[in-house]
């Protein structure tokens, strides 16, 4: 009888997530929820040191339905990253955000937990697991504030979401009946020979998994949630799903597309359009938002367009583009989120018109945000340009030329929306403060320094984290090359 293949060390990573999202469960009665945060942010520093020991080994687990190779690494660190940043700003505003109870840290880790399955996924049933194990514990995220907002939210991301869900599987089924493989490298290897018939239902799990994908990155039209969501919910949640779940989903797509099905005709055209419309559809409904989350929602709508475009590139320029802009988006898309939860007296957010004159009241705050809003825009020197020129670059030099024009301008539009409130910031303004003003902001302030500097020096000096994911070894091996 032959052994199973499982080996300890590609899951580690995972496991030391896991750890800490039981140490929650079963201590929260017993510990302050402080210290559970503490211990959570360890358990995600030992599994980041997990990951960078399996560099380069290439290990699997579970005969290959687990694989720790380096875009695994690459796309989990990024995780770590936005999860880390996530639990440090709920240290300062979990109280006024009412979340402050050990359930919060539990489900955020359990999330944690099925975003790295996601990326450390070798078949499409592990890939499936960990999109559940995410999904679910996000929609209880979304609804854990005791407010109508927050119900109301939850309850469309559960049932939008479990509308995408079921759609994926059904694709994973059709993929599966075409290929007779719920391995990426199976399926790999036996979509370049299959009979017409085959090629038909291959072709329609293909499109059904995409449906399914897009629903979970907010690609239009299946945007929907997103602002309803990304608004309603806490903001240190909204930051969570904008930026480590939009991960997980988009290392998913790789492992798709960029291995699976990278071969298989009909996705490859149908993203294109759906980028196109997410381009169009993100950049102008952020023009008419007056409410600072819904426009960083719709922001982050665009921003998935910018992200697909990347998916339509080699898998070695596609791949290294999608990581580098992935940690990028992660960092200044969560530091301006937690600014905006440090000042906000409500968790509905602030008005854009609230923040004329912050820099007046909290200049260090004002300067941080223009830095995060200009990197958004893609403004050099900020690291925003070069992850945005890494998407262009990648789709048209895979011949998608129209597509590649399109986005340009899109990126031109969207000056106006980020500049209105950079203009406002440092206005004078004669009204009372509008903003919470109090209490100690440690951990916050730690975060919005590190997507402020991150932001600059990786747009300054790229190669310190493009030149690490740039080798084409790395993406090629996605399909067994």
């Amino acid at each position: 009888m032959q052994l199973p293949d499982v080996p300890f060390a590609p899951m580690l990573p995972i496991l030391m997530v896991l750890t800490g999202a039981i140490a929650s469960t079963v201590l929260g009665f017993y510990l302050h929820r402080r210290a559970l945060t503490v211990i959570n942010l360890v358990t995600l520093v030992l599994s980041g040191a997990a990951m960078m020991a399996l560099w380069n080994t290439g290990a699997t687990a579970f005969g290959g339905a687990l694989q720790a190779d380096n875009p695994a690494i690459l796309l989990g660190i990024t995780i770590l990253v936005g999860s880390a940043m996530t639990l440090l700003v709920s240290l300062d505003t979990a109280y006024r955000a009412r979340v402050s109870f050990p359930e919060f840290d539990a489900m955020l880790m359990y999330a944690v937990t099925g975003t790295l399955l996601i990326a450390f996924s070798g078949d499409l049933m592990t890939m499936l697991i960990g999109l559940e194990i995410m999904s679910l514990s996000s929609y209880v995220l979304a609804t854990l504030q005791d407010s109508r907002r927050s119900e109301e939210s939850g309850l469309k991301y559960f049932l939008l979401g479990a509308a995408g869900s079921a759609i994926l599987i059904y694709g994973i089924a059709l993929v599966y009946g075409a290929t007779g493989s719920l391995n990426y490298l199976g399926i790999a290897a036996k979509a370049a020979a299959l009979t017409p018939t085959n090629v038909a239902i291959l072709v329609a799990g293909a499109l059904m998994l995409l449906a399914g994908f897009a629903f979970k990155v907010a690609l239009a039209p299946f945007h929907q949630w997103t602002p309803d969501v990304y608004s309603g919910a806490p903001t240190s949640v909204s930051l969570f799903l904008s930026t480590v779940v939009k991960v997980a989903a988009f290392a998913g797509m790789l492992r798709v597309f960029g291995g699976a099905l990278h071969s298989a005709p009909g996705w490859a055209s149908t993203l294109q359009v759906l980028t196109a419309a997410t381009l169009i559809i993100g950049n102008a409904a952020a023009l008419f938002q007056r409410n600072f989350k819904r426009m960083m929602a719709y922001s982050a709508v665009a921003h998935t367009g910018f992200l697909a475009m990347t998916l339509l590139g080699t898998q070695a320029m596609g791949g290294a583009a999608l990581a580098y802009y992935l940690l990028i988006y992660t960092l200044m898309t969560a530091a301006a989120l937690a600014i905006i939860a440090a000042l906000q007296r409500s968790e509905a957010g602030m008005e854009i018109s609230d923040l004329r004159g912050l820099y007046y009241r909290h200049p260090a705050y004002a300067v941080a945000l223009a830095v995060c809003l200009a990197s958004l825009a893609g403004l050099p020197p900020f690291a925003g340009f070069f992850g945005k020129y890494l998407a262009f670059q990648a789709a048209f030099q895979n011949g998608y030329v129209w597509l590649s024009v399109l986005a340009a301008l899109a990126s031109v539009a969207a000056l106006v929306y980020y500049l209105r409130p950079g203009m406002l910031m440092f206005m004078p303004d004669r009204t009372p403060a509008r903003e919470y003003a109090h209490g100690e902001r440690g951990p916050t302030n730690f975060t919005v320094a590190l997507g402020v500097v991150g932001v600059t020096v990786l747009g300054i000096l790229p190669n310190l984290w493009y030149g690490w994911v740039a080798n084409p070894l790395i993406w090629e091996r996605l399909a067994g090359r």
